[in-house]
């Protein structure tokens, strides 16, 4: 045997495999994540949401501050908690009494849809990660149940940091069949939607977490696809669109935060939407990899068309996210965006911020992080922009429904 063969050998004998390599390296990091989140969070801790403030309340209400004390002294809303400085303090869950005391007895203050107003799902989608999809559907999300709205949030992403900011550690708190895989999966093992679904911290925002198990769905389509005997209700673009009818009457909102790829889910849960956002950051790169996500998202839809999917949307915006409003060429960028798309592009824009970063870094948004934590103004710019964009998605939401604006 040679030199080099011999080399070889010894190499081979001495250095793991590329797939040993990459599993202890996992292994590590997984058992390091625990040990952190044992310490952030010891086993018996849940996240809580925190406190509003009196006028925080009143404004998610929709009503004046003097209005809403005048209410607490006539004895007809629940009694506040008052902080160090006598100030109140205000739950969600109380907040949602509120208003449901003030909808019994004049219209208007419950933003819940009536029968006749379809359950709208929003599928929040990009092809390529770092757009800002994940942060806009936590967002968006809790816009909706912190104004009132029952919603309903669906990480389909495996990598699952939806589900990782709502507090659910994909690793460690969720077993087989506990994604939104159990509901749409082909064999006997499926279960309803309704039993995979989960409370969280958020008073009327439930969520269907996600994990690595999603990458199944992946698998199973393609052998599906190849079995001449399926019927429609086998076919995968029907698959979230079905399990969501199950539950149509729970919820007023139900947003799908997407792969950042173009596979079985994301298109199964664009044929489930009723309207689509898609994230754009205004780079460069970013918009060119766009340009190729909807190339390949058009010759799809076209296949999914012919075979009787759906592909009819009451809404189809560009958010665009993580904005720098001083940066010249993302100005210029957002401009040909606009020129380009009209009003297919959100009027408002969710800026870089880094209060949205800070928050994130504890696996919080920004709508659970009080300003206190904040410098005032980089607080007040960040919910502002939240707020702008977010708003602009609900009015389409309630033009969707036939409502005065």
């Amino acid at each position: 045997m040679n030199s080099i063969a011999t080399h070889s050998l010894a190499r081979a004998s001495a250095v793991p495999s590329l797939t040993r390599l990459i599993e202890a390296d996992a292994d590590l990091l997984s058992a390091q994540l625990q040990q952190l989140r044992a310490r952030a969070f010891p086993p018996t801790a849940e996240k809580q949401l925190r406190k509003f403030m009196a006028g925080e309340a009143a404004k998610l209400i929709g009503i004046s501050d003097a209005y809403l004390r005048l209410l607490a002294s006539e004895g007809n809303i629940p009694d506040a908690e008052k902080n160090g400085a006598g100030r109140r303090l205000y739950s969600l869950e109380q907040i949602h009494e509120i208003r449901r005391y003030l909808s019994a007895n004049k219209k208007g203050y419950s933003p819940q849809r009536t029968d006749n107003e379809a359950l709208q799902v929003i599928a929040v989608t990009n092809f390529k990660g770092g757009s800002g999809k994940t942060t806009t559907a936590a967002h968006l999300a809790q816009y909706f149940a912190l104004r009132g709205y029952r919603t309903l949030a669906i990480d389909l992403d495996p990598q699952a940091s939806l589900s990782a900011l709502f507090g659910i550690q994909p690793e460690f708190d969720l077993g087989a069949n506990e994604t939104v895989y159990g509901a749409i999966r082909y064999d006997q093992h499926q279960r309803p939607l309704s039993d995979i679904i989960r409370k969280t911290y958020f008073t009327g925002l439930d969520i269907v977490p996600g994990n690595l198990e999603l990458q199944e769905f992946e698998h199973d389509t393609p052998r599906m696809l190849s079995e001449r005997s399926r019927n429609r209700e086998q076919m995968f673009f029907t698959r979230i669109a079905t399990s969501l009818a199950s539950v149509d009457k729970d919820y007023d909102v139900v947003i799908l935060d997407c792969p950042p790829s173009l596979g079985y889910l994301t298109l199964s849960a664009l044929c489930a939407a009723r309207s689509v956002v898609v994230t754009i950051h205004p780079q460069m790169l970013d918009v060119a990899s766009m340009s190729q996500f909807l190339h390949m998202t058009a010759g799809l839809f076209d296949v999914v068309e012919k075979a009787g999917g759906n592909a009819e949307y009451d809404f189809f915006r560009y958010a665009v996210t993580r904005y720098e409003p001083s940066d010249g060429p993302q100005g210029q960028i957002v401009g040909l965006l606009k020129s380009l798309f009209g009003d297919r592009v959100l009027t408002n824009a969710m800026v870089k911020s880094a209060a949205i970063s800070d928050a994130g870094i504890t696996k919080q948004t920004l709508y659970e992080v009080g300003r206190e934590n904040f410098t005032r103004a980089t607080y007040d710019r960040a919910i502002e922009s939240l707020d702008s964009m977010n708003g602009e998605i609900e009015m389409l939401v309630k033009q969707a429904w036939g409502r005065r604006t």
